[in-house]
């Protein structure tokens, strides 16, 4: 099986040792994208802010990739605060109103530059 690194500069860079997606078996993993913009910047105050741009990454990526948010599958999403699980839903359900992906969430271990959350999904190629 082979495998394709995916990058686009529409999407942060990654600032550590991991792609920002891989496309493989029909498949497009995308990494978790936090809510920054290419440039780095912490984008939003608010969690839905924040959610807008994490998507906005997600599917900069996805479209690097031959893919789009349509054919994404599964989700996962990894929230600072349990609180915010209603805002971040609220700009979710936005973006994936008909037919959503399968998700999953957990607890962001981490805070770089104060941010809510990461989103992390696979979508079909």
């Amino acid at each position: 099986m082979s495998k394709e690194i995916i990058r686009t500069d529409a999407a942060m860079a990654p600032f550590a040792g991991y792609s920002q997606a891989v496309k493989a078996a029909g498949l497009v993993f995308v990494s978790g994208q936090g809510p920054f913009d290419p440039a780095g910047n912490l984008i939003g105050e608010t969690v839905q802010e924040q959610t807008r741009q994490c998507l906005k990454n997600v599917q900069a990526i996805l479209m690097a990739a031959g893919s789009s948010m349509d054919k994404v599958v599964s989700a996962t999403i990894i929230l600072a605060e349990d609180g915010d699980f209603a805002g971040m839903n609220e700009e979710w359900g936005k973006w994936f109103v008909k037919d959503p992906p399968a998700r999953q969430g957990a607890r962001l271990p981490v805070r770089p530059k104060n941010m809510k959350l990461s989103i992390a999904v696979i979508a079909e190629a």
